[in-house]
């Protein structure tokens, strides 16, 4: 029925605004949320459009927190980057008593009216507002009748003057005349609006909240969190019934640890920070009714840290240091629907980015947002003439997509379904033979194994790898370039190398490979191979303290290294040598993908899961999707198989049926996220996690599995642990980082959870989606996720029991940090139906 998805009538009307943009001389830096306190562009940019540290005198208002803690946090950091403490006040303006202090800040009520802290306004060049509570803040600063108070009327004009505001979360949400204060993409699609500050009861999803926020933002409304929890649904919703000028302005969903940095001068933005700014471009669309669909002929665009939008004429500057993908993609592969937690590049921008912008094989993908029941929508988002991407590197090698223009339609959709134990009956073990195992003795070296995409700004992992090279200020390392197709990606590791600390003449890029490498015209491929049984090449390596796998493709790394007849080559025996003596051996994505007995060279999730295996291999384009294939790796992690790009990638699948054919039971798997690293000290017999994402960790222990039914799993035990989280060896047992408290008894969230059902399920990474929504969520026993292509597919039942447990804490400022530990999985094959 459609009747579900028809708007709901509404009193909101779209306030005049509160001035001309022509009056505004001030800037706007408005933040989505979860500022990390090392966010340098975000901090300066506010600063310096305050007048620089040496001039600016800033206003913080506290009012949509519950502790002051925020407030005085973020003067921390603003002093952290040069600001005097003495020029930065927090504001006694707030509605409510702080949780935090023993005085009664409710009485600061009335200090919106009061002459004082007029003044005090009047004298600011920025005022921030804190995250929270957006309606508490416009509570505090409207009076009763919905007018200005004297000290928002006084922000008004210092922003008319020259002032920057700022605000992050809440202090975004307010910053349009139009303010979303809660609710989800799912509830936006069914077309539920409200304005009473109530939620529903027993729901899986909540309407569109809307309140009349403080106006600062002239060019349309403003969302945040917005890639965090796949606000897309009800900000496009919103826009299509709210914005009242649609054909003048865009709305913009502002992600984590990212600004939107808003000068009224020249009326335009930039992006700053982590993240990225989606762009919603109603003009097109229509609004749901009984004949129509709930949002149609939307366009969306997605913008990242460099690029800029001229807000009068809504065109976009991209990043220059980007090039088109259109004519120019790099990608050639048959994508999945985006289903749930197994797909790859499961959020939206780099799903649209590597599945549809930078791939010539499609024109279209799709996805879906539902209930429990199946009850919602498919999300169809397609190339039109307008359409384009561009692609470049950020921090080091790490793919940075723009885009721009891409249509969304929105279709009613009912899905079903239903257990089949005959879904995999062609499915197919793998052939691939287990090496025999060799007695290494004891091994004294560490590893350094990174998921891929590692930033040259990622201090915790480059210096793990460079501290364990036996802490010398002169140890020798190596870098083996036989992964890439050119020698960049090692020149860039040497460069990173040198940037923290180690001397480039103690650095050399090992000339191991059977690649033709451009930039070494006199390179004969033949003699870079042959130098694996050099002995010349074997000294060489054994005068090392560290050598370093860059990434790009794995088999050509064991190809590299291994003979004809799979016997070690000299090279590989003398990198043996210095591991048991004390080296540290290290490597990112195929790098990586090396570090175990069994190595996985291809394959996706879901096929994984339901085709099995291949035992043939095409190149790069296989580790996108298809059968799983597996090769004999190097073996230097002895404990487990390793997985790697892994939540980017989403490659639970693939791992847990590679453990469960070729895994042993007492040891457990890792799949390691990107930009993140597995230490393992050897001598200790431990883990360590660093960096900036995490690692799962499976445990096939008490599996069972149906003989009736192919890749029927019951009681597959899931942990995801972050940075500083470790895992004993010898114990397979987990020690959590002592920041964190446990959220058993304690859980913040009380909440019906729908199912992940794809790109816009909200905490839609896998770690994110067990935190938020199973192990600190007390209204949960157990939430759901699919996967499906073609009619068939798998159901996905992450359970709490007694031995699961959540920890809590905060990292980088006020950013959320969990681990999850011994959550329950079950996989079951399913037919589906959708209608």
């Amino acid at each position: 029925m459609l009747a579900a998805a028809c708007l709901l009538a509404s009193s909101f009307s779209m306030p005049a605004a509160a001035g001309s943009k022509e009056e505004i001389k001030g800037s706007l830096v408005i933040a989505g949320g979860s500022l990390g306190s090392s966010n340098q562009a975000v901090y300066e940019s506010f600063i310096n459009r305050a007048g620089g540290k040496e001039n600016a005198r800033i206003g913080i208002i506290p009012a949509a927190s519950g502790k002051l803690k925020s407030s005085k946090e973020f003067k921390a950091d603003l002093v952290k980057y040069g600001v005097r403490a003495e020029d930065i006040d927090i504001l006694p303006i707030s509605n409510h008593d702080f949780s935090d202090t023993d005085f009664d800040e409710s009485k600061w009520k009335n200090n919106v009216s009061e002459k004082e802290i007029i003044d005090q306004i009047e004298d600011l060049s920025a005022v921030w507002f804190v995250g929270g509570d957006q309606l508490k803040i416009t509570d505090t600063l409207f009076d009763e009748k919905g007018k200005n108070t004297k000290a928002l009327d006084a922000i008004w004009d210092i922003y008319r003057d020259g002032a920057v505001l700022g605000g992050t979360s809440a202090g975004a949400a307010i910053m349009s005349d139009v303010m979303i204060t809660g609710g989800d993409s799912l509830g936006g699609l069914k077309g539920e609006f409200t304005e009473a500050d109530k939620a529903p009861a027993n729901k899986e999803y909540a309407p569109v909240y809307i309140e009349k926020g403080l106006g600062f933002f002239q060019y349309g409304i403003v969302d945040q969190h917005f890639d965090e929890r796949a606000r897309l649904g009800r900000l496009a919703a919103a826009a299509v019934k709210y914005e009242k000028q649609k054909a003048k302005f865009h709305s913009y969903g502002i992600d984590e640890d990212t600004a939107l940095i808003v000068d009224n001068k020249t009326e335009t933005a930039e992006i700053a920070g982590r993240g990225g700014v989606t762009v919603v471009d109603a003009s097109k669309a229509k609004p749901a009714s009984k004949k129509l669909h709930p949002v149609n002929n939307v366009s969306i665009s997605f913008l990242s840290p460099g690029d800029k939008i001229d807000l009068k004429t809504k065109a976009f500057t991209v990043n220059p240091a980007k090039v088109e993908t259109k004519g120019y993609e790099y990608y050639s592969f048959k994508p999945l629907e985006a289903t749930g937690v197994l797909t790859s590049y499961g959020r939206l921008k780099p799903y649209l980015s590597y599945s549809l912008i930078d791939n010539s094989s499609t024109e279209s993908v799709k996805s879906y947002l539902y209930d429990s029941k199946g009850k919602g929508f498919a999300l169809t988002f397609s190339k039109t003439d307008e359409t384009n991407g561009y692609w470049g590197y950020q921090d080091g090698q790490k793919d940075d997509y723009s885009i721009t223009n891409v249509k969304m339609d929105v279709t009613p959709v009912s899905i079903k379904f239903k257990k089949d134990d005959k879904a995999f009956k062609d499915y197919k073990p793998s052939n691939f033979e287990i090496p025999e195992e060799t007695d290494r003795g004891d091994i004294k070296g560490n590893l350094v194994i990174a998921g891929g995409a590692l930033g040259s700004t990622n201090e915790a992992v480059n210096k793990a790898f460079i501290d364990l090279a036996d802490g010398k200020t002169d140890a020798k390392f190596g870098i083996v370039p036989a992964a890439s197709g050119s020698l960049n990606s090692s020149n860039a590791f040497k460069k990173d190398l040198v940037k923290y600390g180690v001397k480039e003449e103690n650095i050399q890029i090992l000339p191991i490979s059977t690649t033709n490498y451009k930039e070494t015209p006199e390179n004969d491929a033949a003699e870079w191979e042959k130098n694996k049984n050099s002995e010349e090449a074997a000294a060489s390596i054994k005068e090392l303290d560290a050598i370093w796998f860059v990434g790009g493709d794995q088999t050509k790394i064991t190809k590299a290294l291994f003979n004809i007849d799979q016997s070690e080559s000299k090279a590989l025996t003398a990198i043996w040598d210095i591991y048991k003596k004390g080296a540290v051996l290290g490597g990112t994505s195929a790098g990586a993908a090396i570090m175990s007995d069994v190595m996985l060279a291809g394959g996706g999730s879901l096929d994984t899961l339901t085709k099995g295996f291949t035992d043939t291999y095409d190149g790069m384009q296989q580790q996108e999707g298809g059968p799983g294939y597996l090769e004999r790796g190097l073996g230097f992690f002895q404990y487990g198989i390793i997985d790697q790009h892994f939540d980017n990638k989403a490659r639970l699948g693939r791992l847990i049926a590679t453990a469960y054919e070729k895994g042993e039971s007492n040891q457990l798997s890792y799949g390691i996220d990107e930009d993140t690293a597995m230490v393992v000290r050897n001598a200790e017999k431990k883990i360590e996690v660093v960096g900036r994402a995490g690692v799962t960790v499976i445990d096939l222990s008490k599996v069972k599995t149906n003989p009736k039914a192919q890749s029927e799993y019951k009681n597959i035990l899931l942990s995801t642990i972050a940075a500083g989280d470790s895992v004993d060896l010898q114990t397979n047992q987990f020690d959590i980082s002592e920041h964190k408290v446990s959220t058993v008894g304690y859980e913040y969230g009380d909440y019906k959870a729908a199912p992940h059902s794809g790109v816009l399920t909200a905490h839609g990474t896998l770690s994110k989606f067990l935190s938020y929504n199973l192990v600190d969520n007390s209204g949960e026993k157990e939430v759901k996720s699919y996967a499906f292509d073609q009619g068939k597919g798998v159901e996905l039942t992450f359970r709490k029991t007694e031995e699961t447990d959540g920890f809590w804490g905060y990292k980088d400022g006020g950013r959320d940090d969990y681990s999850v530990v011994n959550a329950v999985l079950d996989i079951t094959p399913v037919t589906v139906k959708v209608k």
